[in-house]
């Protein structure tokens, strides 16, 4: 696949299909973001554009640049906005049946030769890709939260993809800036095996209150070299993408490491999601992403 400029669709407007598009539009493709809720379409948009907004502030982009970045931004919540698409990136909730739906629905709408990828981090990327009468074209593309601050994307190919596009996804990933690495089909695949026992861990210890929550963030920032600390980073992600993505691969490898902690359900029930609600581990005055 070419470096030149593509229509690309992201489905789901949540923090990571927003966070995808950003990194979309940033490289200089027209993006159309998509969800079936116009209300969360237009807080995608509106989280997309303060991204670029707050980069200009920073001095990380020029204004001009800035400004073209959002206007290669469209919304939608209609698949058939959909069809000159030559890269699909689907983002949505975590349901395998909406997943094969989605791109069932979409194999009536787009070229045969768009690239189909799926964010999903716990599902088989060989179950969601049988949605489609086409499942050689599907790869699973896994973004690390936040997207458009993290160079890594984990490739993962379904019993079915096809060379062509296999390497159509790692030329296209490289020309978005990212670092691709190449996993199997297994749940959590690399990053997430790691990351969400990790993560439990810190928030047991806050339960068993062995140390702050400020504590344990700066002890891993000084000690690990971690970008930002565990508490800092489940903001970011949000409570219930964390409990969503634990439960499920907690039920699929019944390992108990990968069991949310109950702080985690009280948080979620609370409504204290992280940043994207103002509440979560700390409180936010601005719950949009922050810019690069």
């Amino acid at each position: 696949m070419s470096n030149e400029s593509k229509t690309v669709a992201v489905l789901g407007a949540g923090t990571m299909g927003s966070g995808i598009a950003t990194v979309m539009t940033r490289a200089g493709h027209r993006t159309i973001l998509f969800d079936v809720d116009e209300t969360n379409l237009r807080r995608g948009i509106d989280t997309v554009h303060a991204f670029f907004d707050r980069s200009v502030q920073l001095g990380k982009l020029d204004g001009t640049a800035g400004q073209a970045a959002k206007d290669a931004l469209a919304g939608s919540t209609d698949l058939a906005d959909l069809a000159p698409c030559d890269v699909v990136v689907e983002a949505v909730f975590e349901d395998l049946a909406l997943k094969k739906e989605t791109f069932g629905r979409l194999d009536e709408i787009v070229s045969p030769a768009t690239l189909f990828h799926t964010n999903t981090s716990t599902l088989s990327v060989t179950g969601i890709a049988s949605g489609s009468r086409l499942p050689e074209r599907v790869v699973g593309t896994h973004y690390c939260n936040p997207a458009p601050l993290m160079k890594l994307v984990e490739v993962a190919d379904g019993r079915h993809t096809a060379d062509w596009a296999h390497k159509a996804t790692v030329e296209f990933l490289a020309s978005l800036g990212k670092t691709s690495v190449v996993t199997k089909d297994r749940p959590g695949f690399i990053v997430n095996r790691f990351l969400i026992p990790w993560e439990n861990s810190c928030i047991a210890a806050l339960e068993a209150g062995i140390a702050s929550k400020e504590a344990i963030d700066e002890a891993v920032l000084g000690s690990l070299g971690h970008p930002m600390g565990p508490f800092r980073l489940l903001d970011i992600v949000g409570l219930d993408i964390h409990q969503q993505v634990a439960t499920r691969l907690y039920e699929q490898l019944r390992d108990p490491r990968f069991f949310p902690p109950p702080m985690v359900e009280r948080m979620v029930a609370a409504g204290d999601l992280g940043r994207k609600t103002g509440r979560g581990f700390y409180d936010y005055d601005d719950t949009r992403l922050f810019g690069s």
